[in-house]
Order: C-alpha cells, then structure tokens, then sequence
C-alpha cells in the first residue's frame, strides 16, 4: 500500500515523512484545493526529505481550462521543479466541453519527463470517466488522483473500483477526497486501491504571544490567524495500518 499525504507547507511535508509516508503532494492554497507552492518552499523540502516529492503544477484555483499565459506558467514551473530534483509533478487540463486536454497534457508530460506525472482531480470534472481514463492513458500519465467524481472518495469508491478494472494495470488510480482513518478501509475495500491519497490533517496554535483579537485572520477562514496547519505523523501510521488490514 502507498501512501501520499497532501503537504500545504514545510512543516507538514516534515510530518508526513515522520509518519512513514512514501511521498507527498506538495502545493499551496488549500482553500482552493492546492496550487502551485514557491520554488523557495520546494527546495527547502526536496533539501529536507528523503521521500518522493511531487508538486502540483496548477497557476490558480477555479476551473482546469487554462488561457496560454496560464499554460506558459505551468510549463516554466515545471521546468523549475527539474531544476530543482523533485519526483514528480501533478496537473490536468480540461477542454471546455470536459474532455481531457490531450494535446496541452501531453506536451506539458513530455517536457515533465523523466518525472513522474499524476492526472489530479481535474479528473473529476470530465464528462465521461471512462472516457477520460483512456485519454489519461493515452497521453502518459502515470497516476489518476480521483474521488469518483464524487464530493468525497467514499462516496465515489464504486466507481473508483470500475476504473481500476478498466485500467487493467495500465495506470494507477488513486483515491483522494475524505480519505482518513474512518473511511479508507471501507474506500480500499469497496475499490481495492493499493494507493491512497490523504491530508492527514492537523493544526498547531500559532507561537504568537501577541494577538490582534479583532482581526481573526487574514482569508476567510475564521481564527485562521491563530492556528497553523500541519500534518499528523500518527494519523499517517494509521492510514497505513488500516488500509493494509483492508
């Protein structure tokens, strides 16, 4: 069973390490599912850990069809992330009417090579799964990060489970949504996923002994200021017990 854990900062990709993880999806704003983190933030982790280390390659949040300055980016931050050493990188690309990108993918795999590459939950906005698993496999990617085109994995494990069948071992599909220690051995079983893509989620209060109690922080999140978002080593050694025990 592999184990990934989604790490919004340095901390949590610290973490994640600790708890046994065998790597980690690296990105920035969670409040929009995860962008793409600062060069800064991924050479001090690939500096720091010695597991695989994959960084989503996504300009902004919102939906997956990009203009060509947002592509231009995705491809220059690819280019940093081989400077850089990571593992892998992680992205989609949707064509309005919800098909898979191909030509966009397959351009941005090729230029990735030799790093890894996963297909994320991009995934779940096309109109026909099916249809987009053989154009993922088509293109070359090496990973599908999928909650069933449902809000949360479980929801979507029937699914998951025909895609794996389908797939018939020529790309991994990995569950990802609502993926913790209540639900993953229901999700492997109902799937029989042997990858499972977690949080693990943690907070931490913040160090700050002074605190501006009129302003509880700077997004939307409430008292988002005051405490800091990391990832639980235990709740990770967990995920593994469990969803081996599936």
């Amino acid at each position: 069973m592999k184990i990934e854990i989604v790490a919004y900062n340095i901390d949590s990709a610290l973490k994640a390490q600790e708890g046994g993880a065998d790597r980690i999806e690296l990105c920035d704003s969670p409040g929009d599912g995860g962008t793409t983190p600062s060069h800064g933030t991924i050479e001090v982790i690939r500096q720091h850990l010695n597991i695989d280390v994959f960084v989503m390659i996504r300009p902004r949040g919102g939906d997956f069809h990009y203009n060509s300055y947002e592509y231009h980016a995705m491809k220059r931050d690819i280019f940093q992330c081989q400077k850089l050493s990571v593992d892998g990188v992680v992205f989609g690309i949707l064509n309005p009417d919800g098909t898979i990108d191909k030509k966009r993918c397959r351009e941005l795999i090729e230029k990735a090579r030799p790093l890894k590459v996963t297909c994320h939950r991009a995934f779940d906005m096309t109109r026909d799964p099916f249809e987009a698993l053989e154009d993922c496999i088509e293109v070359g990617f090496d990973r599908i990060l999928t909650s069933g085109q449902q809000p949360k994995a479980l929801q979507g494990a029937d699914l998951i489970g025909e895609l794996i069948k389908r797939a018939a071992g020529r790309i991994a599909i990995m569950p990802g949504s609502g993926v913790n220690e209540e639900t993953v051995q229901d999700i492997v079983r109902k799937s029989g996923a042997r990858e499972i893509h977690s949080a693990a989620v943690a907070y931490t209060a913040s160090a700050m002994e002074y605190k501006n109690l009129a302003i509880a922080g700077m997004g939307s999140e409430e008292g988002s200021e005051f405490k800091l978002r990391t990832v639980d080593p235990q709740i990770v050694r967990n995920l593994r017990t469990l969803a081996e025990k599936a």
